[in-house]
């Protein structure tokens, strides 16, 4: 018997890699082996993903949010990139909160990269994101020209754009499962980004002169767009196509091939909440793994066990379960957990395997 374990990252803990290779370590602790692969739903942690799954790495200095340079690297497999906000621009490139400054200036370098290396199709994950300036870092990294466009990237200044890049033919794929549009991204990220109430109306009055500039009204309505502090517009106003992030990922890296041989499936990420049944990276799993039996560690589970099941998830164990100590923000005790929750549902596993297996006459 062969177990797929497949979860995410838990944020602010463990990678994919790391939960999938603590939980592959308890399942083997019970005799029970198991197949590694970490995936990702288009946010943080898809470059990884797609690294593990066979693309190489292609490294590139870009800059980060606050505009030093860093190195970062971008997932190649010769036809097929993958570039992300999260390690180019992200809030980890921040060694403090920017919510009016951060640029999506590193992301674009980083697809100028991907495009130059003769990617035909380059996959646009916006996960992560420390800024809320619709995306024009980017564009300008990749030859949008703004007229007035200040240092400190307040869009209200601009007062002209010009050259819109050719792309060559190159398909533009959104890997998101964010619906929020343009001209709510403020509003609903951000504060996470550090923005107090006064500057999140200053930010969406900048998003909103930003779509007029661009000719583009309406398609700050689009659901998505508003990604990323608008990347997700940006990317559209590119001709980008939109995704379901965790559907096109699962196809990415291979999952249905991962699942021939196995008899069951470990998913898993930080928190199990009323968003998961909205194509979150547990319950496509669950889906696509049927009729497979398929459980979950997870960092944090706000729902009920009967909620689980309808996810399509046998058994859910949560790392705030099986400990008093948090955690949420401790790498070394998350890891230790992943482990010991593998181990248990390696031996419930091992037993309802046993007792379903048709016996010999």
């Amino acid at each position: 018997m062969r177990v797929l374990v497949a979860p995410d990252k838990f944020k602010g803990s463990l990678s994919a890699l790391e939960v999938a290779e603590a939980v592959g370590a308890g399942l083997a602790s019970v005799g029970v082996d198991a197949s590694l692969l970490p995936v990702a739903d288009g946010g943080d942690g898809s470059v990884a993903a797609a690294l593990h799954a066979g693309f190489s790495a292609r490294h590139v200095r870009v800059h980060g949010a606050d505009n030093r340079w860093h190195d970062t690297v971008f997932a190649f497999d010769g036809t097929t990139a993958v570039v992300e906000v999260a390690n180019t621009c992200g809030l980890a490139t921040l060694t403090e909160l920017a919510p009016m400054t951060a640029s999506s200036r590193g992301f674009g370098e980083a697809v100028a990269a991907a495009l130059a290396a003769g990617a035909r199709r380059v996959v646009l994950c916006l996960g992560g994101s420390a800024s809320t300036d619709g995306g024009a870092g980017m564009l300008n990294a990749l030859g949008v020209r703004f007229e007035g466009f200040p240092a400190d990237g307040n869009l209200r200044r601009i007062t002209g754009v010009s050259g819109r890049p050719d792309l060559g033919g190159v398909e533009l794929v959104v890997a998101t499962d964010v619906v929020t549009p343009l001209l709510q991204a403020a509003t609903v990220f951000g504060p996470q980004k550090g923005a107090t109430p006064e500057q999140v109306v200053e930010l969406e009055a900048r998003l909103a002169h930003f779509a007029r500039l661009l000719g583009s009204p309406s398609l700050a309505d689009e659901p998505g767009t508003g990604a990323a502090g608008g990347v997700g517009f940006a990317c559209r106003w590119l001709g980008a196509r939109r995704v379901a992030g965790a559907e096109y990922f699962l196809d990415l890296v291979g999952f249905d091939r991962a699942l021939d041989g196995c008899a069951a499936v470990i998913t898993g990420e930080g928190r199990l909440d009323g968003q998961t049944a909205a194509g979150k990276l547990p319950a496509v799993v669950a889906a696509r793994a049927a009729p497979r039996p398929v459980s979950a560690v997870v960092g944090q589970s706000l729902l009920t066990e009967e909620e689980h099941h309808r996810l399509g998830l046998r058994d859910v164990l949560a790392l705030a379960d099986l400990s008093t100590e948090d955690p949420s923000r401790d790498a070394v005790l998350s890891r230790r957990l992943c482990e010991e929750a593998g181990a248990r549902l390696g031996r419930k596993i091992s037993t309802t395997f046993c007792q379903d297996r048709p016996r010999s006459p």
